[in-house]
């Protein structure tokens, strides 16, 4: 007795374009004996099935639980499909245009089979550095539109030979419809340069390479043209080769991210928990911040202050070629003069990195989108990201329960770590790191992105979202872009748009109850002009109640103070004590001794009159003041967080614990909110610097008390307003010994607890937030 076959029509969305997944499908539906269409659309991936249920069903199956490695499902929907569509084979068709609503897959690291093809000599590909398939190798950035076909990546200059056409057009094969596929033959090309232009030897059998790893061997600095911009390259073993980059760099303190050939190699300088071996090694590569080891030590210089090494693998066939000459470790930094945006073109290489590298290894395939390295952390066992750029971005988030119908929404972040995001069909589309806006160059490069992702994403903002503070530049452009535009602009308190970006990516819904927000960081605008950074809110997406906070301090000098960290330390001195009870009691110190050689009489002055000394409750600014006064950073920082990132290096975690109370705040009830104040903490201090106490003893007291007033407040506010989820976020708890401590405490005292891992704690995690709470309000305001 025969049956009609069944048919379907299979809706697919999610990060399925540029994967491999139309081929996955093909070699599916033959092997299970279907017939129908496979292919590429705005909206994701459509396939048309007819054959038995049963195999139909194994296909759906199979693609759940065995998706193409980089592919990510976000739904499946299954329709019958019109009887007048009929099929007498399986085949692979064209991609079909539309309004966008897929996303772009993040850029890959190189998969085993491509490691395999190029290190053997008898394969076409042996030797070759820009060697891909549908499972690893650019995306983001060398894409120029949507769909992700090749005609619209910075591979459309290069035609394909027939041996990469045949595969390219072979289901069968795992090139099928790699669009940067390539050859010797046919694609991109290699060279080395020096002052004096193209060394032609380097053309030749693969020469550029080789010759690039002699140069860093004898103590050289390379450009290295690699996937999502130009680094600066030396041997991370020699002394005067990294003192040299740091000069040249103007880079003088923060710390070089390394490459290492393996994981082997790595084990030498740093320790590695099975869970960073797999960061390490996992398709997006990033930088993984690991904890030095008592082995084997790189140059002095290239982490000074600090107890971790960033280390990262090859991701690139180039990286692979290189390291595999090489026996030791190199420092990989982006190529630019510090706090520049990374050179992306070869002319720009040539031009703002002269002077500083020695060597310059290029190609001629376009970087579309710049993308500095990824870096992560294993903190808490989770992962924590510090940065999220190449390997994470632009993967979408989809957005939590109840933000179905948010409008179209352009939020732009803040003014340092920069990102921004777009929302759309229910996702949110989170930039990679951009920088720190103060700079002219990252601003404009700002500029040129936001662009590229709105063409890409065809998204056309109907509310355009800004941070409150009238002075960043993300502020002022999206000021005017909204004016220019004729849309609506909102404005987000700092310390909410943190918060708010730890619930969305936790998937918290839209009507979920209220949770305690601790945002602690450096500075953000609150209310009435004030600076925050030492926050407790009661949340929600749609408003925030600020219940208590650090007490405000002055920050003399203004801005001054977040890179002179003495002035902290001096402010803090003169809110708590009077200076002159602290310089007469404590006038042996060497402390004191420092700060009376500064203008104690003008400084006092301007906190009298409130001239260039804003009150700030920063938790940042604490930690700059504590930092200072037991020597580290005293006299100026030369990046943003130096001094807390060195002050959490001396902690000591066989000592925490021991003296917290001693270095605990007091919480104090002014004008209805709960306030901390530090004068135990000082009183501690003193005390301790007195007594001959080590900066690594007071460095772990202080992270000691730190948790404990955090946790007993939190606690306390918990219960007051019978709140049971307590949020942290903010740049601060990138500190992971503050971290790990607070987490764990808060969980003790049975409050369950929500950190960010897939978005940074910092300001990079901001225009999230910024994005879902003005989601919510216009949901709230117009609802459906």
């Amino acid at each position: 007795m025969s049956t009609e076959p069944n048919a379907e029509r299979i809706r697919v969305r999610g990060l399925v374009q540029g994967v491999g997944f139309r081929p996955t499908v093909w070699n599916l539906a033959h092997r299970l004996k279907l017939q129908g269409a496979v292919w590429n659309d705005s909206e994701g991936v459509l396939i048309d099935l007819v054959g038995d249920a049963e195999q139909i069903n194994k296909l759906i199956l199979s693609l759940q639980q065995q998706p193409p490695p980089l592919a990510r499902i976000d739904s499946i929907e299954r329709l019958p499909l019109d009887a007048d569509v009929s099929y007498s084979d399986f085949t692979i068709i064209e991609s079909q245009c539309g309004e966008i609503k897929t996303g772009i897959v993040p850029d890959a690291a190189t998969c085993t089979a491509c490691l395999v093809d190029i290190f053997d000599s008898k394969n076409r590909r042996f030797d070759y550095a820009f060697t891909n398939c549908t499972h690893c190798g650019p995306r983001l950035s060398i894409v120029k539109a949507i769909p992700y076909d090749r005609a619209t990546t910075s591979m459309a200059a290069f035609q394909q030979c027939d041996a990469c056409l045949s595969e390219y057009r072979d289901p069968a094969d795992r090139r099928f419809h790699a669009q940067p596929n390539a050859c010797p033959v046919c694609g991109p090309e290699l060279w080395l340069e020096d002052d004096s232009g193209v060394i032609e030897s380097s053309k030749k059998d693969g020469q550029a390479i080789s010759q690039a790893a002699g140069l860093i061997k004898r103590g050289a600095i390379v450009a290295i043209k690699g996937i999502g911009g130009v680094h600066l390259a030396c041997d991370a073993t020699n002394d005067q080769a990294v003192a040299l980059l740091r000069s040249r760099k103007r880079r003088y303190h923060k710390a070089f991210a390394l490459m290492a050939k393996d994981t082997a190699m790595i084990t030498r300088f740093a320790k590695m928990s099975d869970a960073e071996q797999k960061l390490l090694q996992s398709v997006a590569a990033p930088i993984v911040v690991l904890d030095q080891a008592d082995a084997e030590n790189p140059a002095s210089g290239v982490a000074p202050g600090q107890n971790t090494l960033g280390f990262m693998l090859p991701y690139t066939p180039l990286h692979h070629l290189l390291m595999s000459k090489l026996d030791n470790p190199i420092v990989l930094t982006s190529g630019n003069q510090s706090d520049e945006p990374q050179v992306i073109s070869n002319e720009e290489a040539r031009a703002r990195l002269s002077g500083i590298a020695d060597y310059w290894l290029l190609h001629d395939r376009e970087i579309v989108n710049r993308l500095d390295d990824s870096v992560v952390r294993i903190v808490d066992e989770q992962r924590c990201t510090l940065r999220r750029a190449r390997g994470y971005a632009p993967e979408p988030l989809m957005l939590p329960p109840g933000f179905e119908q948010s409008p179209a929404i352009l939020a732009l972040g803040g003014e340092l770590k920069n990102s921004f995001c777009l929302i759309k069909q229910k996702q949110a589309i989170v930039s990679q790191h951009m920088g720190d806006l103060e700079n002219a160059a990252t601003l404009t490069e700002y500029q040129r992105t936001l662009k590229l992702y709105s063409d890409l994403f065809q998204h056309k903002p109907e509310v355009v979202v800004i941070d409150r503070h009238p002075n960043y530049l993300s502020s002022q452009w999206g000021e005017a872009f909204a004016a220019d535009s004729e849309i609506a602009l909102v404005k987000i308190q700092h310390h909410h748009a943190h918060i708010a970006s730890t619930l969305a990516e936790h998937g918290y819904a839209l009507d979920g109850e209220p949770v305690l927000g601790i945002a602690l960081d450096g500075l953000g605008m609150g209310e009435g002009g004030a600076l925050w950074g030492g926050e407790f809110l009661k949340v929600n997406y749609l408003s925030s109640e600020r219940l208590g906070h650090f007490k405000p301090v002055a920050m003399l000098g203004g801005a001054k103070a977040m890179y002179e960290p003495w002035r902290n330390t001096l402010a803090y001195l003169m809110s708590e004590f009077s200076w002159e009870q602290v310089a007469t009691e404590y006038k042996h110190l060497e402390l004191i001794q420092f700060l009376q050689s500064k203008p104690i009489s003008n400084l006092q002055q301007m906190l009298t009159r409130q001239l260039n000394s804003p009150l700030a409750s920063s938790c940042g600014r604490l930690f700059d003041a504590v930092a200072a006064a037991i020597g580290v950073c005293r006299e100026q920082a030369s990046h943003e967080g130096q001094a807390a990132i060195e002050l959490e290096a001396l902690v000591d975690r066989s000592e925490l614990g021991l003296h917290a109370e001693r270095y605990a705040g007091r919480q104090q009830l002014v004008d209805g909110k709960t306030v901390i104040d530090w004068l135990p903490l000082w009183n501690a201090l003193l005390e301790d610097l007195s007594s001959g106490a080590t900066s690594r003893q007071i460095a772990t007291r202080f992270h000691s008390g730190l948790i404990n007033t955090v946790v007993e407040m939190a606690v306390n506010l918990c219960k007051q307003q019978k709140l049971n989820t307590v949020v942290l976020s903010g740049g601060v708890f990138q500190n992971r010994v503050i971290m790990e401590g607070v987490s764990q405490q808060l969980r003790e005292n049975s409050l369950k607890v929500m950190t960010p891992h897939l978005l940074p704690a910092n300001d990079g995690g901001l225009s999230l937030g910024q994005a879902v709470i003005a989601a919510a309000r216009q949901i709230n305001t117009h609802p459906q």
